[in-house]
């Protein structure tokens, strides 16, 4: 019998600012990243003003995660230092691999209009904290998108979407974490149910309008809230009046965090190593 995953808490982010001055929405992100395990950072971006994302983010490192960038509306262009190079249009998604560093920039191409999207940080294991760096760009068109009987637009970022009538995979599949990332779009009076691996940490962030998780616990996600959600095979979601919502989920790592600015690794004298290796010039070599 399908078990119902309940509403276990809720959160709301807080305004940020990040590389040159952008401006955003912290979504998941500071003390207590345990919590959210495997997922350490969820940033919104979301204006129509350019002064907030115009100086973008100049090249700066990472260390021991992965980044996926989902971009709404706007341009956004990547530059590394292993040469890779890729415009983020509106639908698509950008996937880097930081593992032992990656110094990489991303600035907008753009002066006006709106600029409306997330980045998501994720985890690595101990194992793969020091491997090799990677980036993927995925273009729009080549991101798995379906509509439900009833309506429900499904974008499957990574991981597996299946309802019991519908199954798509996504673009991205990854071990260790086995991620999940939907973009459901839900329209007025329409429900959906996807199933997701139990153990797995599943989070839900409404971006748009509002949301009833059904379940012997549920309850109602207003807009711009992140729900954490209990175990379970599956999550019922249904809104009255319309909402669009991100579904995340991952297996837990299980592993001590220690972050510090643009490096998460197991321990704190890995990251004095490697502040050290960035000072040195080593760090993305």
């Amino acid at each position: 019998m399908t078990q119902l995953r309940n509403l276990f808490d809720l959160h709301i982010g807080r305004p940020a600012s990040d590389g040159a001055g952008v401006r955003l929405t912290r979504v998941i992100g500071g003390p207590g990243l345990e919590r959210f395990d495997p997922f350490l950072m969820l940033d919104q971006f979301d204006t129509q003003n350019p002064d907030d994302y115009i100086a973008g983010f100049p090249d700066h490192p990472h260390r021991g995660f992965e980044t996926v960038t989902y971009m709404l509306e706007g341009r956004m262009r990547h530059r590394d230092h292993l040469g890779n190079e890729g415009l983020l249009k509106p639908g698509g998604v950008q996937w880097m691999t930081a593992a032992h560093g990656i110094i990489h920039s991303e600035m907008p191409e753009q002066e006006e209009g709106a600029m409306r999207g997330f980045q998501l940080w994720l985890n690595l294991p101990a194992k793969s904290k020091l491997g090799p760096a990677g980036y993927r760009d995925i273009e729009p068109e080549d991101v798995p998108r379906t509509t439900t009987a009833q309506g429900v637009g499904v974008t499957v970022i990574a991981g597996r979407f299946d309802d019991g009538e519908i199954a798509l995979d996504g673009a991205v599949q990854r071990p260790d974490t086995e991620p999940h990332y939907y973009d459901l779009s839900l329209p007025a009076g329409s429900s959906v149910t996807p199933h997701l691996p139990r153990g797995h940490q599943a989070l839900l962030y409404v971006y748009e309008g509002s949301l009833q998780v059904e379940a012997e616990r549920g309850g109602e996600i207003g807009h711009n809230r992140l729900a954490r959600l209990g175990d379970g095979d599956a999550v019922k979601l249904s809104s009255a009046g319309g909402a669009r919502v991100l579904l995340l989920a991952g297996k837990p790592l299980q592993e001590p965090i220690v972050q510090y600015g643009p490096f998460v690794m197991n321990s704190r004298e890995e990251i004095e190593q490697a502040l050290r290796d960035y000072r040195d010039g080593v760090l993305a070599v």
